[in-house]
């Protein structure tokens, strides 16, 4: 095998690649990213046994063939190169080298046969439809806060993405939650979507999916089957088993009747919260929210410390409330505003409570309170 690719294109090939190699490896060849080339395009294809990541580059292809080479090496010679430069791999199977030449540069790295490579079985797929790029950025980016890293509680490990009856019609909703918060945020239902089985994306597969999702045109073809989901640009290809277990009923968890309502500019909220959290150094910083005509006082009381407090305006009309919350959880709640206000339902001080952003109720979040 022989090709010539530009620095830019591999490095953006190679770093999408070794993202999803695991590090500490007991088996060698998970670490190596296996090198295709073919045609006027080489593939890079990288897996850990549960995510595989197939990634094209237009290439000068001289001489056809594949090999594997360790992920991070490649990626750290090509981002180490100069820009612009026009990077040379050839392989020599039989020696097991592969080298790497660019401008004065030459590296000879060692191979694995590429027969050795795992390839994800494919499957068939239940239901396929295409979705822009900005809108599941949207699903995944305001959920995945929530998710739990409770390895015992593993179905909870991921962001549920299934089809559910919205407040608009049927809808794509992705839900998330730890069991101290949860976040279910709706989207257009997209065309050809309707019989998409329910399925649980593992947190690592969000983390990775983030990488596909910059360029809000694009257009995402998504593949869902009960055991597999895969997301496809022109360029890559994103397969991920889903997580084999059922997501608990949340609606049951979702407040409908409360009542008292306080409206807050969200990022004024969520500065304060840091601030006054600052003294109080556990990690369940508990911070007290006192809700009285029109102002709410913030406080945090940490008897080894110190005390921290502060007063809001806010918009509230309703009989006095003592209630308290986590800090670092309000604060990830407040941070996923984008627009408006925050607003929050309350109800008593021992029960969830709801934020939505402004009268929007594609996006809702439910934390519970802590005892202060």
């Amino acid at each position: 095998m022989k090709i010539s690719v530009e620095r830019a294109a591999l490095l953006k090939a190679v770093s999408q690649a070794q993202s999803v190699v695991e590090r500490r490896n007991t088996i060698p060849i998970l670490a190596n990213v296996l090198i295709e080339a073919e045609g006027s395009d080489v593939t890079f294809r990288a897996t850990d046994l549960d995510i595989e990541v197939v990634d094209k580059a237009p290439a000068q292809v001289e001489r056809a063939g594949a090999t594997t080479v360790s992920a991070t090496t490649l990626h750290e010679i090509v981002r180490k190169l100069p820009d612009g430069a026009l990077v040379t791999l050839t392989a020599d199977n039989a020696a097991g080298r592969l080298t790497v030449e660019a401008g004065r540069s030459n590296f000879s790295l060692a191979t694995l046969p590429k027969e050795d490579f795992p390839v994800m079985a494919s499957s068939e797929y239940a239901s396929n439809f295409s979705i822009a790029a900005s809108k599941l950025r949207r699903l995944f980016d305001k959920s995945k806060f929530a998710i739990s890293t409770e390895e015992t509680r593993y179905y909870l490990n991921g962001v549920y993405m299934h089809i559910a009856k919205g407040d608009d019609g049927v809808a794509l909703r992705c839900v998330a939650t730890d069991g101290h918060r949860l976040a279910r945020i709706d989207s257009d239902l997209p065309q050809g979507a309707a019989d998409m089985p329910g399925v649980i994306v593992p947190r690592k597969t969000v983390g990775e999916l983030r990488k596909l999702l910059e360029e809000d045109e694009m257009q995402i073809a998504v593949s869902v089957s009960e055991s597999k989901i895969r997301f496809a640009t022109p360029d890559i290809t994103l397969t991920s088993k889903v997580i084999d277990g059922t997501f608990p009923d949340y609606t049951r968890v979702i407040p409908t009747g409360n009542t008292r309502r306080m409206e807050v500019d969200a990022s004024d909220f969520a500065k304060a919260v840091d601030r006054v959290a600052t003294v109080s150094s556990e990690r369940s910083r508990a911070v007290k929210l006192q809700l009285d005509e029109d102002r709410l006082v913030l406080s945090v009381n940490a008897p080894d410390s110190g005390a921290a407090e502060e007063e809001l305006a806010v918009a509230y009309g309703d009989e006095r409330l003592e209630i308290g919350f986590n800090a670092k959880y309000l604060l990830e709640i407040a941070s996923q505003v984008d627009r408006e206000n925050a607003v929050f339902m309350f109800n008593s001080s021992g029960d969830p409570t709801l934020m939505r952003e402004g009268n929007d109720q594609s996006a809702i979040y439910v934390v519970m309170p802590m005892r202060v």
